[in-house]
């Protein structure tokens, strides 16, 4: 019998983020984190977990049907939860795809990735009190700079793509990228937000921020174009 994965939703779209931004994907949503950020944008695969038990044939099935489309990207929730994902990854590789694995860096397996993609969390991401035990657990887990490392050795590429809130991150991202001694050409900062005029008014302080670090700025480019809707 295949193995399985817990999947939220398998669908066709541009990259909206990073380094590979438009470029036509089939995105592999897994369901399932060890996190729980306020501002998740996908509560349906961490606050309130769902989707169904899928096999590696199917999933790969699936992906073919996109036949145009040569870029895969494994995402979630946290997608390294899943332990048959690297047969999963595995089996992409082998037909030929380009694979990029996106990831709050908190797990890791040896993957043949193509571009891991990794979302360190920062503090303004802890919920407050009102989440329980998720608070202390959230906290504890977010930053595993041995973890992030470890991807970032993995190669062949990576990109360390902060999810930032307010202009009083930069100073956490400044030392989690000195922590790790990340490349400034592979960091990237990207504005919170589900809307147009959220996106705006964080550009607005990332820019310049970006340019001062030699960071990138990295917008939101599926929010521009679909608003805040899954399977875009």
């Amino acid at each position: 019998m295949t193995a399985t994965l817990p999947i939220s939703e398998i669908f066709c779209s541009v990259q909206g983020e990073g380094l590979l931004v438009g470029t036509p994907s089939v995105f592999v949503r897994t369901s399932g984190c060890n996190l729980r950020c306020v501002f998740c944008d996908t509560p349906y695969t961490s606050w309130r977990p769902e989707g169904d038990k899928r096999g590696v044939d199917a999933i790969v099935a699936e992906v073919a049907r996109h036949d145009a489309v040569r870029h895969v990207v494994l995402t979630g929730g946290e997608p390294l939860l899943a332990p048959a994902l690297p047969e999963l990854a595995a089996r992409l590789a082998a037909a030929g795809y380009h694979l990029t694995v996106e990831t709050a860096g908190t797990v890791f397996a040896p993957l043949p990735v193509d571009l891991w993609s990794v979302s360190p969390k920062l503090a303004s991401s802890t919920p407050g009190a009102d989440a329980g035990p998720w608070r202390e657990r959230h906290e504890r887990a977010r930053w595993r700079p041995d973890v992030v490392a470890a991807m970032m050795a993995a190669g062949p590429a990576y990109q360390l793509k902060f999810v930032v809130s307010r202009p009083e991150d930069l100073a956490e991202i400044e030392a989690m990228v000195a922590e790790v001694g990340a490349d400034p050409a592979r960091v990237l900062l990207m504005p919170e937000g589900t809307d147009v005029a959220a996106l705006d008014r964080g550009a607005r302080f990332l820019v310049p921020a970006c340019i001062e670090r030699g960071w990138r700025f990295a917008d939101r480019l599926h929010v521009r174009l679909f608003g805040h809707t899954r399977g875009t």
